[in-house]
């Protein structure tokens, strides 16, 4: 079977977090953008940072078999990093992927033990898209079937793959994360994880 894909947006500024860049805030051994590396790694050899805020300061962090892909646009919002990610993707020696797993640097719980349970759902070929239940939405962590890469391609501003999975919402098949989807974006968040942990 072809490899996927593994696109980890961490672009964004961190307005609602006190000092500095969320992306390199301590988790575990390392940052959370670094577990975020960890466990993508742990499902794929290709893996993609997106980068725009802060971003020579948080490359210094990035293993060297780990691609950076710079986003200009990043004050835009994130389907602008998807974009970026993508257009990079399409035009690099490994575009020819089965599958592309989108996910975000500050969803820490969101672990390899889960990512591997979305890439086996959509390992079965069974729908284009396998996307985390948010409840009543779907979101990422993703993944994406070739077949929407350029749509992916397309993304501006701050629609991300939401659009894109409400769109194909018939093809897509939602996988449960059970609690572990917490986002930390404000100081106490990151408190709260810490004591979870």
């Amino acid at each position: 079977m072809k490899p996927i894909a593994v696109l980890i947006l961490a672009a964004g500024a961190s307005t609602r977090m006190e000092g500095g860049p969320k992306q390199l805030l301590p988790w575990k051994n390392t940052t959370l953008l670094g577990h975020s590396i960890e466990q993508a790694k742990k499902i794929s050899d290709f893996v993609f940072v997106v980068l725009g805020a802060h971003a020579d300061k948080i490359k210094e962090i990035i293993p060297n078999d780990v691609e950076i892909i710079n986003n200009p646009n990043w004050e835009y919002g994130m389907g602008t990093s998807i974009s970026a990610g993508i257009k990079h993707l399409l035009n690099s020696t490994n575009s020819d992927i089965s599958g592309l797993l989108i996910m975000l640097a500050d969803q820490p719980f969101l672990d390899a033990p889960y990512l591997s349970q979305l890439k086996a759902e959509f390992d079965k070929g069974t729908h284009k898209i396998a996307a985390t239940s948010y409840g009543k939405k779907l979101g990422v962590p993703a993944m994406f079937h070739p077949s929407l890469f350029l749509e992916l391609s397309k993304l501006n501003q701050d629609v991300g793959a939401r659009h894109i999975i409400e769109k194909y919402k018939s093809d897509t098949i939602p996988i449960f994360p059970n609690g572990k989807q917490i986002d930390i974006d404000t100081e106490n968040e990151y408190r709260q994880a810490i004591d979870n942990k």
